[in-house]
Formats: C-alpha cells, sequence, structure tokens
C-alpha cells in the first residue's frame, strides 16, 4: 500500500490526552491526584531543591569534580592576518577600528577584546586597532606599510615600559 495524505497518522502512543488531575474517581488520578499517600511531597506547598533524591546523595554531589575557572579570565576575539586582509580588500578600508568590526558583525560584544595574530599573510597598508598584537602580527603589519595601534590598558603599559 503507498503512503499519501489520504492514509497518514501519527504512530501509536505518539497523541496522549492531558492529564487531568483531581477530576475524580473515574479519571482514574483523583483521591490523591497521582501525588501518593503521605510523604514530603504529597504535601502542598512543598518544593524541594533541583537535583533532590529523597534524600539519597544527589548526582551533583556524586559526580568528581574537575578543574577550575579563573574569574578574571579575559576573552579575546581572535583575528588572523589573513582576515584583516580579506576584510580590507572587500570593504576598502584604511583603518580597521573595533566600531567597523562591530558593524560588520565580526566583533559581537560592544566592549569586546580584540588580539591580532600573525595566521598568514597582509599585503594592503592598513592600521589596525587593537587590545593585544603578536610580534609577529605587528613586524608583517608594518612591513606591509600599516601600523599597529594599541588599545586600553596595553596600550599605557607599552608605553611605560
Amino acid at each position: 500500500m503507498a503512503l499519501n495524505l489520504s492514509n497518514l497518522h501519527a504512530p501509536k502512543g505518539a497523541n496522549a490526552n492531558k492529564k487531568r488531575v483531581g477530576r475524580g474517581m473515574g479519571s482514574g488520578m483523583g483521591k490523591t491526584s497521582t501525588r501518593g499517600h503521605d510523604g514530603q511531597r504529597a504535601r502542598s506547598g512543598s518544593r524541594m531543591m533541583r537535583g533532590f533524591e529523597g534524600g539519597q546523595m544527589p548526582l551533583h554531589r556524586r559526580l568528581p569534580k574537575r578543574g577550575f575557572t579563573n574569574i578574571f579570565r579575559q576573552e579575546y576575539l581572535v583575528l588572523g592576518l589573513d582576515r584583516i586582509e580579506l576584510i580590507a580588500s572587500t570593504t576598502n578600508q584604511t583603518e580597521l577600528t573595533l566600531e567597523n568590526l562591530q558593524a560588520l558583525g565580526i566583533l559581537k560584544k560592544k566592549n569586546g577584546l580584540v588580539k591580532v595574530l600573525a595566521n598568514g599573510e597582509i599585503t594592503s597598508a592598513v592600521t589596525v586597532y587593537a587590545h593585544k598584537f603578536s610580534k609577529q602580527a605587528q613586524q608583517k603589519i608594518e612591513s606591509a606599510g600599516g601600523r599597529a595601534v594599541l588599545l586600553g590598558g596595553a596600550a599605557e603599559a607599552a608605553s611605560a615600559a
């Protein structure tokens, strides 16, 4: 028999009616309204913490904890020179600022940090504004005739040294 719109149907058990609790004995969920007899969960207003397992040690406490989360971690958007070259050639821009990156949709966060790495080659003279540069990236940008401009706290640290 070919399958077509006239003989399509949902698989068995796919369409179950909503559980109507506390609607009398005929519903099969009367009397205790599926809460069982007595106990902590049977009481009105009862609310246990997430992951509560009836006094058994909860799963999140049974599993081993590993690693360390540094709360002072700073996330950088990493840009390679090949990507900068592509952006500069497609948009015909000689200056690549954070505002430009944000307008292009590359930099998602408003106060995001940018680091430039020496991935690929750069041939056009572009002024790149970023919070960090690798030494090779800075050399390649300057050898192509561009400038690498440090922004934020990194600029003060570099000028003091």
